[in-house]
C-alpha cells in the first residue's frame, strides 16, 4: 500500500475573508481603545477559511507593533466571524527589557528599610552554624562538639557562618571598591590606615586585610577599611604651628623747640 503523501501547499486564501476588512477593523477598534488603529497592513491566510488582517498601530508608545485580527468562515456558510484579536511586535518595534526575576536584579545597597532579601538555602557564602566557621580547626574536635551541643541547647549562636567563598569574595569587593587603596581619597592621604590610631582591626582571616575606621571627622568612619586604605584624617598628622604676628610699629614725632611741647 503507497504511503500517504503529505501536502506542502500554502493555504489559499478564502475570498469572503479577504474582504472581510471592515469587521476586521471593527475588532481592532474594540480592543485597542485608546491604543488607535491605523492603515491595513496585509492579509496572511493560515488556513482553509482562516486568514488574519494586520493594522498599523498608531501610538507612539508602540513603534512597529501592528494589531493582528483572526477571522474565520465554517464549512459552507457566507458568514465571517473574528476569532481572535491582538497586538504584536514587529521587526524592530519597542520592547520591554527581558525580565528578570528580583533576585537575580538585586543589587549592592539595594535592600533599605522595610525590604527584606531571603539568602538562599545553598548559598555558597554561607555554611551551617555547627560547623564553626574558619575557627573549626582552632580548637580540639571533642571540645568543640561540646561547645556545639551547650550552644545549641542553649539557643545560642548563629544558625549559619561565612563560608570561605563569601570571605574571599568581600574581600575583592571590598579592596575594588571605595574601601581599598585604588581611589584618590588614598593617594592624597598622608598615611595608610594600618598606621593610623583611629584603625581598628576585624577579626578573622578578614582582620588581615581589614578593619573599621572609628575617626568621626574621617569620610570612612564607622566602615569596612583596607590596612592600605588612607584619608587626611590620620591620626599623625600634625597641627601646624602658627606664630601669632606682632601688629605693625608705630612711630610718633614731636618738636622740642614748639611752644606746649612734652617738656615745657
Amino acid at each position: 500500500m503507497p504511503a500517504a503523501r503529505t501536502s506542502t501547499r500554502a493555504p489559499k486564501a478564502d475570498q469572503a475573508c479577504l474582504d472581510a476588512v471592515d469587521l476586521a477593523r471593527e475588532a481592532a477598534l474594540e480592543s485597542a481603545g485608546v491604543v488607535g488603529v491605523g492603515e491595513h497592513l496585509a492579509a496572511v491566510a493560515e488556513g482553509d477559511r482562516v486568514l488574519t488582517h494586520a493594522f498599523a498601530c498608531t501610538h507612539p508608545g508602540y513603534a512597529g507593533w501592528h494589531w493582528s485580527v483572526t477571522v474565520a468562515r465554517a464549512s459552507r456558510a457566507k458568514v465571517v466571524t473574528v476569532d481572535e484579536v491582538v497586538l504584536l511586535p514587529g521587526d524592530g518595534s519597542l520592547l520591554a527589557p527581558r525580565w528578570v526575576p528580583w533576585a537575580e536584579r538585586i543589587g549592592p545597597g539595594d535592600v533599605t528599610a522595610g525590604l527584606l532579601m531571603a539568602a538562599p538555602s545553598d548559598d555558597a557564602r554561607l555554611e551551617p552554624g555547627y560547623t564553626g566557621g574558619e575557627t573549626a580547626t582552632d580548637e580540639d574536635p571533642a571540645e568543640a562538639s561540646l561547645a556545639r551541643v551547650v550552644v545549641a541547647e542553649l539557643g545560642l549562636g548563629r544558625e549559619r557562618v561565612l563560608t570561605q567563598v563569601g570571605r574571599d569574595e568581600a574581600v575583592a569587593r571590598w579592596t575594588a571598591g571605595p574601601p581599598g587603596p585604588d581611589n584618590n581619597l588614598t593617594r592624597q592621604a598622608p598615611g595608610v590606615c594600618e598606621t593610623c590610631g583611629f584603625f581598628t582591626r576585624l577579626t578573622g582571616q578578614l582582620g588581615l586585610l581589614f578593619g573599621a575606621c572609628t575617626n568621626a571627622y574621617s569620610a570612612s568612619d564607622g566602615q569596612v577599611v583596607a590596612v592600605d586604605h588612607g584619608c587626611g584624617a590620620h591620626s599623625d598628622v600634625v597641627e601646624e604651628e602658627h606664630v601669632e604676628e606682632l601688629p605693625a610699629l608705630l612711630w610718633e614725632t614731636m618738636d622740642l623747640d614748639q611752644p606746649g611741647a612734652l617738656f615745657d
